[in-house]
C-alpha cells in the first residue's frame, strides 16, 4: 500500500505561484518510488476530476501537462525524497480546485492522463481569487 499526503494549498491572487508537493510513504522505498508514474489531479465541486500534469517512471525525462496550465505549470519528481512536486505559476481563478496527487506503477506520463490511477491522496484546496 502507497500513501501519499499532499501539502501547500492556500488561497493566492491572480497571478501569484503556490508550490504543491505530495509525499510517498507506505510500502515504498527510493528504489520502489522510482517505478511510479506520478500525476496531479484537480476537481471542483460539481465537475469531474480532470488530469493537470504527470511526470512518468523512472529518470522524471517524461512529463505531461493539460492544454490549460502548459508554461505555467511545472512538475518534478524527486526520487530520493518520494516526492512530486507542482509549480504552478501565473495562477488563474479558474485554477480553483482541490488538487490531487496519484500513482501509478510503472507507467508513462502520458499514460497517467489515461488510466485510472492506483492510488490517491486526500487532495489540498488551492484558492485563487481575483
Amino acid at each position: 500500500q502507497v500513501e501519499l499526503v499532499e501539502s501547500g494549498g492556500g488561497l493566492v491572487q491572480t497571478g501569484d505561484s503556490l508550490r504543491l508537493s505530495c509525499r510517498a510513504s507506505g510500502r515504498t522505498g527510493a528504489a520502489y518510488f522510482r517505478n511510479y508514474g506520478m500525476a496531479w489531479f484537480r476537481q471542483v465541486p460539481g465537475r469531474e476530476r480532470e488530469f493537470v500534469a504527470s511526470v512518468g517512471w523512472g529518470e522524471n525525462t517524461d512529463t505531461h501537462y493539460a492544454e490549460s496550465v502548459k508554461g505555467r505549470f511545472t512538475v518534478s519528481k524527486d526520487n530520493a525524497k518520494k516526492t512530486v512536486d507542482l509549480q504552478m505559476n501565473d495562477l488563474k481563478v479558474e485554477d480553483t480546485a482541490v488538487y490531487y496527487c496519484a500513482a501509478t506503477p510503472m507507467s508513462s506520463a502520458q499514460a497517467m492522463n489515461k488510466v485510472t490511477p492506483n492510488y490517491w491522496g486526500q487532495g489540498t484546496q488551492v484558492n485563487v481569487s481575483s
